[in-house]
Formats: C-alpha cells, sequence, structure tokens
C-alpha cells in the first residue's frame, strides 16, 4: 500500500507557511521542500517538476481551494441520489485505481492538498438546516480517499470533534487505506462513522493497485468497531467475472464475522460504470484492462453500464445476503434509476428526496 512516505516533493505558498497543516507536511523526514512566493510561481514549479519525470501521485501541492468547500453530491442525471454532502478537502489521492473517473476528471497536476479549512463547519451549520430533524450524513472522500493521509492532516479528527456540537450530522471517512490507529483513541466518537471501499481481493489485485489488501482493511474496520466507532461499506465499483458473486458473499462472510454488526450503518451498492470519453483514457493509462471489454448499455445520465438485468441480479443477491445477517444496515443503491430501485428492493422513489427521508428515519433508529 502507497503512503504519505512514498511522497517525493511538497510544494506550498510562502504566505502560508505558517497554517499548522502546512507546518505538518513541512516536518515530514526526507521530501524535498519547494517554497513558492504566489501562485504564479508555484505553476512554474509544477512544470518543473513535471519536466523532472516526478508522478502526479509523488507530490503534494498544498493551496488553497478556490471553489465550493461544503455541497451537495451532484448525483446523475435522472438517478436516484440518497443527497449525501461532501466537505471538498483534497483532489486527487496516492492510490491508482483503474476504474477511477479521476484520472479523466482533474487536469491538476499532484495530491491537491487544500489548506483553508478552517471554520467548515460553520459553513456547514449555516447551510444545513439543524432543526428539521433530518439526519445528515457528510464525507470527505468524493474527490480523494478521505484517510490516506490522514495522520499528517489531522482532518478527521477535527471533523470528528466539531461535529459532536450537531447530534444529526454523521461525518463518514471512507477509504481504502488501513490507516485508523491514529484516531482509536479519540475519546468521544460522537457519530463519526468510519468506511471502507471493499470489492473483491481478485478486483483488489486487478484494479486498485498500491491500496491496503482486502484483510487489511477488513482487520481496519475490527480495530475501529471494537475502539467504539460506527462503521459502513461501500462495494462500488462491483466487478463482474465467472464466479463474482461467490466471490462478493464471502467478502460479507469476512465482515461479519469481524464487527459487530450493530455498528454497521449503511452499505452501497453498485456496479462499474463510466462517462463517455473514460474508456480511452483508461485504455491509456492501463493497455491491460479488460474492464472496456464488457457490453454496456448507456443509460439515461449518459453512462455506461453493464445490462440492466446483469446489475439486477447482482443488486438483488448482495441485499438477500445482507438482510439474511444479523444487523440492519441500510442498503442503497448508487447511481441507479427509479426502475432498478423498483426491481431490487420494490421501492418507487420519484425523487432523491425521498431516498434521503427514508434514510434518514432509519438511522434515527440505530444512533
Amino acid at each position: 500500500m502507497r503512503t504519505i512516505d512514498d511522497i517525493k516533493i511538497i510544494c506550498y505558498l510562502a504566505d502560508e507557511e505558517e497554517l499548522a497543516l502546512v507546518r505538518r507536511f513541512l516536518s515530514l523526514p526526507g521530501k524535498n521542500i519547494i517554497r513558492c512566493e504566489d501562485e504564479r510561481d508555484m505553476g512554474s514549479r509544477i512544470e518543473e517538476i513535471k519536466a523532472a519525470g516526478i508522478g502526479s501521485k509523488e507530490a503534494v501541492i498544498l493551496a488553497p481551494f478556490k471553489g465550493r468547500l461544503f455541497q451537495k453530491c451532484p448525483g446523475s442525471p435522472g438517478m436516484i441520489c440518497c443527497n449525501y454532502r461532501l466537505i471538498n478537502t483534497c483532489f486527487d489521492c496516492l492510490y491508482d485505481c483503474t476504474y477511477c473517473f479521476l484520472g479523466s476528471y482533474l487536469n491538476a497536476f499532484g495530491i491537491v492538498q487544500f489548506t483553508n479549512l478552517d471554520g467548515i463547519m460553520g459553513e456547514i451549520a449555516s447551510k444545513l438546516d439543524m432543526n428539521s430533524g433530518m439526519i445528515y450524513r457528510i464525507g470527505t472522500g468524493e474527490f480523494t480517499d478521505s484517510l490516506m493521509m490522514d495522520r499528517v492532516t489531522g482532518i478527521a479528527e477535527s471533523v470528528i470533534r466539531a461535529c459532536r456540537d450537531y447530534p444529526n450530522v454523521m461525518p463518514e471517512f471512507k477509504t481504502k487505506s488501513d490507516n485508523v490507529d491514529h484516531l482509536l483513541d479519540i475519546p468521544e466518537k460522537g457519530n463519526a462513522v468510519l468506511a471502507w471501499s471493499l470489492n473483491t481481493e481478485r478486483n483488489i489485485s486487478l484494479y486498485e493497485r498500491d491500496t491496503a489488501s482486502l484483510g487489511e482493511r477488513i482487520g481496519a474496520a475490527r480495530r475501529a468497531c471494537a475502539a467504539g466507532f460506527r462503521v459502513a461499506f461501500h462495494f462500488d465499483p462491483m466487478i463482474r467475472y465467472e464466479g463474482y458473486l461467490d466471490e462478493y458473499r464471502g467478502v460479507l462472510d469476512q465482515v461479519w464475522a469481524a464487527v459487530d454488526p450493530s455498528k454497521i450503518m449503511w452499505i452501497s451498492l453498485g456496479c462499474f460504470r463510466y462517462a463517455p470519453g473514460f474508456k480511452e483514457t483508461m485504455r491509456e493509462r492501463f493497455p491491460d484492462e479488460r474492464l472496456s471489454l464488457e457490453e454496456m448499455v448507456q443509460g439515461p445520465d449518459g453512462k455506461f453500464r453493464y445490462l440492466a438485468r446483469i446489475r439486477e441480479e447482482a443488486y438483488s443477491f448482495m441485499l438477500r445476503e445482507i438482510r439474511g445477517r444479523a444487523g440492519n444496515p441500510f442498503v442503497y443503491l448508487c447511481m441507479e434509476g427509479p426502475g432498478m430501485w423498483h426491481r431490487v428492493f420494490g421501492a418507487r422513489y420519484d425523487r432523491s428526496e425521498e431516498l434521503e427521508s427514508e434514510f434518514s428515519e432509519h438511522l434515527k433508529k440505530c444512533i
């Protein structure tokens, strides 16, 4: 598994030198530290770094984010969305997953760690109706891995501590790492959820390069659960091959053997999909990949997915397996339309707000 120890270069702005987050990165041993006078200088230095053959995943760029730090998940047109909320803390990731949309979505070089995160909880509180009776789920892992560098950034602990003042907020930190030990001794976990993206051992070895192994992820979930954290799991993307559903059942067996089922808050399901143009990007970066050889169909949102009958079979199988076990996690689909929801769950959601409301009511009974 790649870690922050594999980073070679840290690039920062001179006028942010005294920020606590910046100081923590600058104190890391063995890094080539580049001090930039301003953003133009930073741009020039980044071009020099690229010309020197340094890879994008070997450099951390410390800079303020000029967009929206807090937003609702944009979802996908025509799809039912759980209305997850996002804190934008970082762009890009240490890991190198074949199917990752960041490979075509982001144009910036390096892992761009945002430095202007102070006061983010105030912004969240101002944009959410804390008296609505809703349970809001908020995550930091939409455009990065939430815990890959967290022992240095300290973002998770700061958000966990801040959210203790908001009993209807559940912060989620989703990862493909096993980096949880620095969080285990936080005395008051509040409603924090540590979550893992899971896959079969075959798919991890083929398509999730530089990530923690399945055993390491589940071991981290065991430690988190034993320390008092709630946990969640994301089977997204599910990737098919002969016998794949039996192997996904085996992953569920390992999860249920490792953690207290009553601490599993939610499980998401989603099959491999990609936007137009991504297949070419994937083939260029991974010439031996075979994901793009599957028969796919284009949905109303423009994305390509497995045939509907294949997705329905996979989701229905996982739903039966999960509901046949101890515990009562909320199970939901990611990036699927009303028709698939009805065929798998018997649920009729015409709007994303209907799913969000049902999700919230479920969580109220669990926390």
